[in-house]
């Protein structure tokens, strides 16, 4: 009886052990990989929107322009 105790342990062991290093460790690790892909994704999109607005503000700035003397209405020659 107790050679059945036995056997039955290690099988029980052995299918704990299966379980954790060939399905729980690897889809720690699969996790942590797709959580750094996304961080460094998002990063990269933040630095692209920024560059965006950047352009975008630095093409859009009104011009300043000095205005020296007066003002001369156009007026139409016939």
């Amino acid at each position: 009886m107790n050679i059945f105790r036995l056997a039955a342990e290690l099988f029980i062991i052995y299918i704990l052990y299966k379980l954790i290093f060939e399905f729980i460790i690897p889809i720690y690790h699969s996790t942590q990989k797709i959580k750094k892909q996304f961080g460094e994704m998002e990063t990269k999109i933040q630095k692209d929107i920024n560059a965006a607005n950047a352009r975008h503000s630095a093409v859009h700035k009104e011009p300043k322009v000095k205005r020296e003397g007066d003002y001369i209405d156009f007026e139409e020659v016939k």
